[in-house]
């Protein structure tokens, strides 16, 4: 819910946690809603902060906020697909080389599937078909968030990858992608300057 005072579309990932929740504690629901319902609370009250706690002020945010524009026939243009993939290409392009290896990681080896890199997975999935489905200004927050849940994806698998008799070999790619990426962040600084 705090990613809604950001952009007010991404309130969708407060109904995608309590789905994970349940999953994570299937045996005390009640638990779960309480935790939920609070942190739901918690996190209205510091958005209600940012507008100075002024009903109307607030009132008036919520009314012209732009949640989604969900556009079905979105899905059936290369423009959205290119933008996605833009994105990462763009934000990280390390993340490019690291994320078809966790990818393939996962998939093939059992390990890697648990609740810590398969909840990340999921979400960033969510997120990659809400920004293909909505081009404009409410996707691009969409597109910043799926990024970050890529980032945990892919730092889960390499995590396990450590793990394995190939942690050298692993440990040696992971330096030359953070180098990478250092590098990369760096060059796009000095870029704006």
């Amino acid at each position: 819910m705090l990613a809604a005072g950001n952009q007010f579309s991404l309130a969708v990932l407060a109904l995608v946690t309590l789905p994970l929740m349940f999953w994570v504690a299937p045996v005390r629901p009640r638990s779960v809603l309480a935790i939920w319902t609070t942190a739901i609370a918690v996190s209205v009250v510091l958005l209600f902060a940012a507008y100075f706690f002024e009903p109307a002020l607030f009132w008036q945010g919520i009314l012209h906020a732009r949640w989604i524009n969900f556009e079905p026939a979105a899905f059936g243009m290369s423009v959205s697909y290119r933008n996605a993939l833009e994105t990462i290409l763009v934000s990280s392009p390390p993340l490019m080389l690291a994320l078809p290896v966790a990818l393939v990681a996962y998939i093939g080896w059992k390990r890697t599937r648990y609740f810590g890199n398969t909840a990340p997975l999921l979400i960033a999935a969510l997120l990659l078909i809400l920004a293909l489905g909505a081009p404009n200004f409410p996707g691009e927050g969409f597109h910043l968030t799926m990024l970050v849940f890529f980032f945990v994806f892919a730092a889960g698998v390499f995590a396990d990858l450590l793990e394995t008799r190939q942690s050298l070999l692993v440990a040696a790619a992971l330096c030359g992608l953070l180098s990478a990426s250092a590098i990369w962040n760096l060059w796009q600084l000095a870029r704006l300057m």
